[in-house]
């Protein structure tokens, strides 16, 4: 792979003209797409198969309507009993603009709310219909009267772009910081952002086609920064080390794509397998979550590999600092011990104490996570001066705990026998624990469907109001059938799927990780400790992640303004997503180490030296992604501000404490044993060349026989 990578690199170099054109057609081909095929995205929850579900379709098709209508609630309250008459005006103004119930009062007549209903999905409601809707309400405040507004029409979707920006200009600084040069540090910025908009392009796309989640393009482009910008770093350092050492610049393009490239191959397909495979969780918007992410970071991989070879022979010599231009290999001489170097040594000179040292401080962090709660959002974790989480807590002071998640039950009998069943179950249910009240019951028309309304005890989010869906569906009726959906057990559906598809799905990732990683790294206890490591870092991310926003430590440092429960999808996106980056640094580090223990250096000596080339670099790119996914801390939606930290949090654990620090100290105390493998299966195992060595060994025979071998320099390899 390094020689066919070799020859990529080479051509790019060389046809830089053509290559730049071709991904400038290519970016100006999917805006063309983006303008004339994309469609809404959505930011429902929900998941085929499922009973909720299964039940939501019954209602859809025996009531002739379902969950995909758009719905709000308009919430009044009053120091004094509000009245019909009080009410009249909002009321009128809101029957001009869609659907209306009647209103419904509290017991003590202080608090009322009118259900609006619209005949389309919330994606089609207009910005110009939602804005009526507000000033219809408003009417009501004319006579003293407070009002507030809940439901996904009355939410806007803001376009942000701060956290993207913030990433952007810390990483501009690390990247100044680290090269000495503003070409070179520009260079993976907009090699990156090419490649981010490519994938968000593709992504728009894709939604005239594909109903994909409202979050799916801040994950595509959180990831497709972070790794697009570290993938170019790794390369255009490699492509300065080679030119430090005398190479021409096609010859160095070469070279750099053929070592550092295959590298970010097999880095970048980590992250792929981990977002693809969250396909097998059967959950439709994971997977297409999943699926866009790992398109935008294969783009990365791709541009990575052509265009930045390419832009780096529109550089030239510029790629260098200014006062090392007229000679290169100034950059490669340094005045005093690469901090990489230090820092190896000191570890290695210490590895009991680094490691114990480390795992004590992982494990601290990752205490809190024992307290693990998961749910779905809903309004009461909206922001505490936004209007829907205001009429959430209007509603639940005037109507009880449960009114914001009541269940559906929807009964199914022979034609004509639903409501006698339906009355049986109303009497079941209203016995049953947690239940405040249940509805009379409501029959199709030809009576072979009904449904009930059951309002529990307790919050949608609380364990109680879990422990009540799962009672109602123990039982049974007599010749009839009982479900529960409703938004409330779609969610504890939901979360209940992706709860049971972690271990499965964490399975097929690390298995087919370690198999790549022995391909690349041949070898057993290396892939097992990068695994080990993985599992550490996540743990740490998970304890932040409920120390933070679960329990509220430190909260207003990041702007939350309410805790509670995780997003459910948290877990599998996080493992999944810091899985890949993870092993990202485990390749880059860990290849120039068994590179050196290759080409005849002892196991600390190459530990040394692996860490003497690449710590600068990690260091660099860690900071990059910790910067661009913290940036994302600032983004409005809980699940974008969540995954966010945790990244981040995540990034730093794994990239400082495991990586630089465990893996050093755990491969000293390996020694030669990290790096064997069976020899049964060294010959069944292709060798896919990583570290490049076959190529450089080409490269010598070919130099030999045109009787330039003094042209290659030893520290080529």
């Amino acid at each position: 792979m390094a020689t066919l990578l070799y020859r990529l690199g080479r051509f790019s170099y060389r046809r830089r003209r053509l290559t730049l054109a071709a991904w400038v057609l290519l970016l100006i081909a999917f805006a063309v797409g983006a303008a004339t095929l994309s469609g809404p995205t959505t930011s429902a929850f929900s998941i085929p198969g499922t009973e909720s579900s299964r039940a939501m379709e019954v209602l859809a098709a025996k009531f002739g309507t379902g969950d995909d209508n758009a719905s709000a609630k308009v919430v009044f309250t009053s120091s004094t009993a509000l009245t019909a008459d009080r009410l009249a005006p909002a009321v009128a103004a809101l029957k001009e603009l869609a659907t209306v119930a009647d209103p419904v009062y509290s017991q003590d007549k202080q608090s009322a709310y009118v259900t609006v209903g619209y005949d389309v999905p919330a994606t089609d409601v207009s910005i110009a219909d939602r804005e009526k809707l507000l000033a219809a309400g408003e009417t009501a405040r004319q006579s003293g009267i407070g009002v507030e507004f809940s439901g996904e029409v009355t939410r806007t979707v803001t376009e942000s772009h701060a956290a993207e920006a913030i990433g952007i200009i810390v990483a501009a600084f690390v990247l100044v910081i680290t090269f000495g040069s503003l070409v070179a540090a520009g260079l993976p910025l907009v090699t990156a952002m090419v490649g981010v908009g490519v994938g968000m392009l593709g992504i728009q796309i894709a939604t005239g086609f594909f109903d994909l989640s409202s979050s799916t393009s801040a994950l595509a482009t959180m990831l497709g920064l972070a790794v697009g910008i570290d993938y170019a770093l790794f390369v255009v350092s490699r492509y300065r080390h080679e030119i430090a050492v005398g190479r021409g610049g096609v010859e160095a393009a070469g070279r750099a794509v053929g070592t550092a490239g295959s590298a970010v191959v097999f880095a970048g397909l980590t992250v792929i397998i981990a977002l693809v495979a969250l396909s097998v969780t059967g959950i439709p918007f994971l997977t297409a979550m999943g699926v866009a992410a790992a398109g935008t970071v294969a783009v990365a991989v791709v541009i990575t590999l052509s265009l930045v070879p390419a832009v780096l022979g529109f550089a030239g010599n510029r790629i260098l600092p200014r006062k090392h231009r007229a000679d290169p290999a100034a950059v490669e001489h340094h005045a005093k011990v690469p901090f990489g170097e230090r820092w190896a040594r000191n570890v290695l000179r210490h590895r009991w104490i680094a490691l114990i040292g480390s795992l004590v401080l992982i494990g601290a962090v990752a205490l809190p996570a024992l307290d693990l709660r998961l749910a779905l959002p809903d309004d009461s974790t909206a922001a505490e001066d936004s209007t829907q989480r205001k009429a959430y807590d209007q509603l639940a002071e005037g109507f009880g705990a449960g009114f914001n998640g009541p269940l559906i039950v929807v009964i199914e009998a022979a034609t004509g026998a639903a409501r006698s069943a339906a009355i049986q179950a109303q009497q079941l249910i209203g016995g049953i624990e947690d239940v405040v009240t249940v509805s009379d019951p409501v029959a199709n028309q030809a009576g072979d469907t009904a449904m009930l309304t059951v309002i529990p005890g307790s919050s949608a989010t609380s364990e109680a109001t879990k422990d009540l869906v799962h009672d109602i569906r123990a039982h049974s009726l007599t010749g009839a059938t009982m479900a529960v959906t409703g938004a409330t057990a779609v969610n504890i559906d939901v979360s209940e799927k992706l709860t049971n598809a972690l271990v499965p799905y964490l399975a097929i990732v690390v298995g087919l990780a370690f198999v790549l990683l022995m391909l690349v790294f041949r070898s057993i206890l290396v892939p097992l400790k990068a695994t080990i490591g993985f599992l550490l870092s996540i743990a740490a991310a998970f304890g932040a992640l409920v120390a933070v926003f679960q329990k509220g430590h430190l909260a207003g440092l990041i702007g939350l303004e309410s805790t509670g429960p995780l997003v459910s999808i948290m877990p599998i996106f996080l493992i999944g997503i810091l899985f890949g980056l993870a092993m990202d640094y485990e390749v880059f580090l860990v290849t120039r180490t068994r590179e050196d223990f290759v080409h005849g250096a002892s196991p600390d000596d190459a530990v040394i030296s692996g860490m003497k080339h690449g710590a600068r670099v990690v260091t660099a790119a860690a900071l990059i992604m910790m910067s661009v996914f913290a940036g994302f801390i600032l983004a409005a939606d809980t699940i974008i501000k969540s995954l966010g930290f945790a990244l981040a949090f995540g990034v730093a654990v794994d990239a400082f404490l495991v990586r630089m620090t465990i893996v050093p100290a755990v491969l000293s105390l390996f020694g030669r044993s990290a790096w064997w493998l069976p020899r049964w299966l060294d010959r069944v195992m292709p060798n896919v060349d990583v570290e490049g060595e076959q190529l450089t060994r080409r490269l010598h025979e070919q130099a030999r026989e045109a009787g330039r071998e003094s042209e290659i320099p030893a520290a080529a390899a």
